[in-house]
């Protein structure tokens, strides 16, 4: 990879963006920080809102490429660092159930949450795209349960996203702490990777609310 084809990561600390970063480190990928200051509300603006048009991050370029939406940002890191093993390959058996999860992040799993903690009522179960939050939960319990990571002993990319969404969403009371979530998250957030990348956060965020007077 050239330097022309660095990625360049638009990035908020202690976001979703967040996991990108921390899968950017994983994998050894060279990247740049385009950093918003969120608090600030930098993601409103028109700059940023011509990269995303919804004013969220993460968002990454590289080269022509540029990629929105967690799940495919996840997707297109680990396919474009192979090398790295974080991805099965397209022969792979564990290829679907990899894509499916990933995916079931996005489709079931964020809704379910976000109706969760707004209290709201969810669709009705014929209409809802994660049927109810308990069957949600049920069915990524039944598969981290197989561990250590979703599929078997090798750590993949989905395992990255739902080791951190799970610590961020068991840390505000949004999941329970049931014992398999709360070990897997371990798993991940024990990394080095992920260490690091919060450390940084936690300036990062520090200084952008001095700076937006929060």
């Amino acid at each position: 990879m050239t330097a022309a084809d660095r990625i360049t990561l638009y990035y908020s600390p202690q976001s979703r963006a967040t996991g990108a970063r921390v899968l950017l480190e994983e994998l050894g990928a060279p990247y740049d920080l385009h950093v918003l200051n969120m608090k600030a509300g930098e993601q409103r603006k028109d700059a940023y809102l011509a990269i995303n048009p919804l004013g969220k991050v993460p968002a990454l370029r590289h080269g022509d490429a540029l990629v929105t939406e967690q799940v495919a940002v996840t997707i297109y890191l680990a396919d474009l660092f192979p090398q790295a093993g974080l991805t099965p390959a397209l022969n792979d058996p564990r290829r679907g159930p990899y894509l499916r999860w990933i995916a079931y992040y996005g489709s079931s799993f964020e809704p379910a949450v976000i109706d969760h903690f707004m209290k709201r009522a969810p669709a009705p179960v014929t209409q809802s795209p994660y049927a109810d939050y308990d069957t949600m939960l049920g069915a990524l319990e039944a598969q981290l349960a197989r561990g250590p990571y979703l599929f078997g002993d090798q750590i993949t990319s989905a395992d990255i996203l739902w080791g951190i969404a799970l610590s961020w969403t068991m840390m505000f009371g949004i999941v329970p702490k049931r014992d398999v979530f709360v070990r897997f998250a371990e798993r991940i957030t024990s990394r080095p990777a992920f260490q690091k990348i919060t450390a940084a956060d936690q300036e990062m965020a520090a200084a952008h609310a001095a700076a937006a007077g929060v």
